[in-house]
């Protein structure tokens, strides 16, 4: 068999990869940009995949914004007033926000976003539960009356987490939440272009030129004066890590979102190429589905614990190289206020699977299968589902792949039907590391069955340890109750934290000033 470091080859010159690009090469107003999978579906408050998160942060525009320690800023929003001790609060819009239609951005368009998008996310959901009213008294002010004080709104409405609160038109936004909305308007600085886009193979954007950046602060994640340099963007689909790694070497694209890890080596060589450990880092999980068996049996969840080697699955999807990830982490990312140590013993130590086998036995597990969604195109996930079937398997459990492209698991993940009716046991993915600083805002641990992510889980306990932390009047508090959360957490097992890891990009060196966290393409510019 060929492996992908043959073909590169010894002296690190690259096999030809499909073209990409005309002849006459990339202009310094064009950025040509690999994303790690297709971008199958549009809308980003119906849909939690980062593809169509980083999507969605081109085209759309938020209230709020988050920079890079993590604290909330005014986006959309020129500022805000809070009242009737906290119970009220008034938001007013910046002067000049337009859509890409022309019309500009009003208060009653706000108001019907945040509705819609609240109806899908838990943080959302959480806002909507304590609101009275939510009513735009002008074109340029929001009014938020709640039952009780909600000091979190500015988070909410500015979270960089799937789902995006993403401001869009009224007409839009009247959509069925349950329905994902099909036509891309947003005020956003870039605008889709859906007349070039190519399934499977092509996504094209334009600068927006009546975006009105933020006059004041520094660009930092998703907040502050969001500046586009390149007048086209396009996304070049290369699921086939050696390909794309081709592609960047020959300078056919400029910025690979996910540098193939086996192949940085051979990617620094390279004069014309930068290799970036950056500092967005994400938490994979291994999702169970509750809804079936084996794992809506919490026992057999708990049972499977033991089983983890988090080591083996970092090493397997991002190399050797453990500067690369971490592993010892829990429910919250390591080296934040909330981390700790609470039931994490579980995951220390050998590994003893005959053990593992007992307590499976012990706790009712019959044969049932386990069908372990595998994404074909996103290399670090697939390898990270090689290792959970061996894992299964060698628990003693039936386990096997349903091996397809993302868009077909993104797709598949959404049945609540049994394996034997199309239906999965297993999938793994990365949650973004702003959504595991606190547990509102973290999308696998809301455990409300039925309205709860993918997997809907359901546990009493940890709803109620979720509204204790809100609750709590300062951050000893909170961290008490986040030891709990843990606690309780490793007991109910809604996922298993596989390890944090870091994302590695790699880019043509004209490309300047690309920024920390998700992938984002204002400030880009070149040399």
């Amino acid at each position: 068999m060929t492996t992908r470091r043959q073909l590169l080859g010894a002296t690190g010159a690259l096999v030809a990869a499909p073209s990409v690009v005309g002849a006459q090469g990339a202009s310094s107003r064009l950025l040509r940009f690999v994303p790690q999978a297709d971008l199958t579906v549009l809308d980003p408050v119906f849909n939690t995949a980062t593809v169509t998160l980083v999507h969605g942060f081109m085209v759309f525009d938020t209230l709020y914004g988050l920079d890079a320690n993590y604290n909330v800023r005014p986006q959309m929003a020129a500022g805000h007033v809070i009242e009737d001790d906290g119970r009220t609060w008034v938001i007013t819009l910046r002067e000049g926000l337009r859509f890409h239609d022309g019309e500009p951005v009003r208060g009653r368009d706000c108001v019907a976003s945040i509705r819609r998008w609240a109806a899908r996310d838990m943080f959302g959901q959480e806002m909507l539960a304590n609101l009275d009213e939510l009513t735009a008294p002008s074109d340029r002010t929001i009014r938020f009356r709640f039952k009780q004080p909600f000091p979190l709104l500015a988070e909410a409405l500015g979270k960089v987490t799937a789902a995006m609160p993403a401001i869009m038109p009224e007409r839009l936004a009247q959509t069925d939440p349950s329905r994902a909305v099909a036509e891309m308007v947003g005020s956003g600085p870039f605008r889709f272009v859906p007349e070039e886009r190519i399934s499977g193979t092509r996504v094209v954007y334009r600068k927006f030129d009546g975006y009105v950046p933020r006059p004041d602060g520094v660009a930092s994640r998703s907040a502050g004066p969001k500046i586009a340099h390149m007048d086209r963007v396009e996304w070049h689909v290369l699921p086939d890590p050696a390909t794309a790694a081709a592609a960047l070497q020959q300078g056919e694209v400029d910025w690979l979102e996910y540098a193939p890890n086996d192949l940085l080596p051979l990617l620094r060589r390279s004069r014309n190429n930068v290799v970036k450990v950056t500092d967005d880092s994400s938490i994979s999980v291994l999702r169970f589905n509750h809804l079936h068996a084996p794992f809506n049996n919490p026992a057999i969840r708990r049972a499977t614990l033991s089983a983890l080697d988090q080591s083996a699955y970092m090493t397997a999807a991002f190399s050797a190289d453990s500067s690369l990830w971490r592993t010892d982490v829990g429910l919250f990312l390591p080296n934040t206020p909330m981390a700790n140590d609470a039931g994490i013993d579980v995951l220390r130590g050998p590994r003893d699977m005959d053990k593992v086998k007992h307590d499976l036995a012990a706790a009712g597990y019959n044969g049932e299968k386990v069908v372990v969604l595998q994404p074909m195109d996103m290399a670090y996930l697939k390898a990270m589902a090689d290792v959970a079937v061996d894992m299964f398997r060698r628990a003693g459990m039936n386990a096997e792949a349903y091996s397809a492209d993302w868009g077909s698991i993104v797709q598949r993940r959404g049945s609540r039907e049994p394996v034997e009716r199309g239906g999965w046991s297993v999938f793994i993915t990365g949650f973004s590391a702003a959504g595991l600083i606190n547990p509102v805002a973290n999308l696998g641990l809301r455990a409300t069955g039925s309205r709860a992510w993918f997997g809907w889980p359901t546990s009493e306990p940890l709803e109620r340890l979720r509204q204790e932390w809100m609750a709590a009047p300062d951050q000893p508090a909170q961290q008490a109750v986040a030891r709990q959360l843990q606690t309780q957490f490793f007991q109910d097992v809604p996922y298993m934290p596989l390890g944090e890891y870091y994302r590695v990009i790699a880019h043509h060196r004209s490309l300047l000033d690309i920024p920390e966290g998700l992938s984002t393409f204002t400030g880009v510019r070149r040399a």
